[in-house]
């Protein structure tokens, strides 16, 4: 269907009558039983619609830039580009991909680390004018391929710095020199980006550092005849309301007082996993299952089952959907499809593994289960950022099905805020689910 303007690309299934998203897991599974028992993901476009909501209603002031990187499915961003948001792009093939979804130049700000020449030069071709700039050498490599682009310079923070072992961005100490290279090079600086990651243990702490940093970085800005106007405070936001709120709480004081309303300073904020990690659910079939037990002796009488352990080992591992767990991530245990545990039923120390045998292929390190039986289907949720470039790859079809729902409660929520297929979701076709 790829180049068919006037044909849907994406089916989304209409939930209706009280109809659940398990319902919908349970008869891809029943479908899958009669063939090759493949993984699947089932994607619940309602959740983009509801988290949506609860940023516009705890924090309506940081206008919300989603980074493509985090899930790159095409549905998800035709979604959120019809809800209004900006978009955060690593490369050109992003930013392709953001154009081609109909969001304007002006809502894109193209991003990473050592950007490649054809990158810088793509976006000046295609008009992005807002670009991240990390030292000197970036800065000059964009003066000579992209001199009229606006750039926010990207300031390092102490809790990203703790958190990754290669730093980057510029320091309070070497932003003057940056600025004044800027001015001579006759690019244009308009503002700031930061980051504070998910972990980080202090919010107050690390927000009030870095946007006093930044302040600083505008008003020398100001004082080189630099029009600041964009602050961005980057990523961060796990998903939850809560932490939403502590989020909230910890930096609408320092707004107030660094960059009130009246300053003018248009102040973003990059919501990645927020949107998209409840929005989609994995399901894996168990194909092998391995009984360790650490004293065979008393298994043998059938007693002290605490030291038996299971190994199951499932469909896809950390070469295919889990991929993040590579990089340090832990993946929640899932729930067991369709298992209704007896009061009387024992669970065991269990571990989840792909299926290549490899010693790096383990999913789930330990978790407590009933035991299970080859054939058996293992669901995990909030898998909307874990390893998502299997089933949502920008270079060719996915690997794994992706079957996307919306419910008519959600739907209509949507149509409300703005979405409507017949005008910013060219791209999808709608159908009534059927079990």
């Amino acid at each position: 269907m790829k180049g068919l303007a006037d044909k849907p690309s994406y089916i989304i299934e209409l939930l209706e009558g009280g109809v659940t998203l398990e319902d919908v897991i349970d008869g891809r599974i029943c479908e899958q039983a009669l063939v090759e028992k493949s993984a699947f993901v089932v994607g619940d476009l309602g959740a983009l619609m509801r988290q949506h909501v609860c940023w516009q209603s705890v924090v309506p002031q940081l206008q919300p830039y989603y980074p493509v990187k985090c899930n790159s499915s095409p549905v998800v961003i035709e979604v959120l580009a019809s809800l209004g948001l900006g978009f955060i792009c690593a490369n050109k093939t992003e930013v392709s991909l953001v154009l081609e979804h109909g969001v304007p130049p002006e809502n894109i700000i193209l991003s990473g680390v050592c950007k490649q020449l054809a990158h810088i030069k793509h976006a000046a071709k295609n008009n992005i004018q807002h670009l991240v700039c990390e030292n000197e050498a970036e800065l000059s490599k964009i003066s000579r391929l992209h001199p009229s682009a606006k750039l926010l310079l990207q300031l390092t923070t102490k809790a990203h710095a703790a958190e990754t072992s290669m730093s980057f961005g510029f320091s309070l100490k070497s932003c003057r020199h940056l600025l004044e290279a800027a001015k001579e090079l006759g690019v244009q600086v308009v503002g700031v980006t930061f980051h504070i990651p998910s972990s980080c243990q202090d919010l107050q702490q690390a927000y009030t550092h870095a946007l006093s940093d930044a302040r600083c970085v505008f008003d020398m800005g100001v004082d080189l005849g630099f029009n600041m106007n964009i602050l961005d405070i980057g990523g961060g936001f796990t998903g939850s309301e809560f932490q939403l709120k502590l989020v909230e709480s910890a930096v609408r004081p320092l707004l107030d007082a660094y960059f009130p309303p009246l300053s003018g300073v248009q102040v973003l904020a990059q919501p990645g996993s927020f949107y998209v990690a409840s929005a989609f659910s994995l399901a894996v079939n168990v194909i092998g299952k391995k009984v360790v037990a650490r004293h065979w002796d008393s298994l043998a009488q059938g007693v002290n089952n605490e030291d038996t352990e299971f190994l199951y080992y499932m469909n896809e591992g950390v070469y295919g959907p889990f991929s993040c767990k590579l990089l340090g991530n832990s993946i929640a245990a899932p729930s067991v499809h369709k298992h209704v545990r007896c009061a009387d039923e024992g669970v065991y120390p269990s571990s989840l593994w792909g299926p290549s045998l490899d010693q790096l292929d383990q999913v789930v390190e330990r978790c407590l289960l009933p035991e299970l039986s080859v054939g058996d289907w293992l669901c995990f949720s909030n898998m909307g950022v874990c390893g998502l470039e299997e089933f949502t790859c920008l270079s060719g079809p996915p690997q794994l099905p992706v079957y996307y729902t919306v419910s008519t409660c959600d739907w209509y929520e949507m149509q409300e805020a703005g979405v409507a297929l017949d005008s910013a979701m060219k791209n999808f076709s709608m159908v009534q689910y059927s079990a």
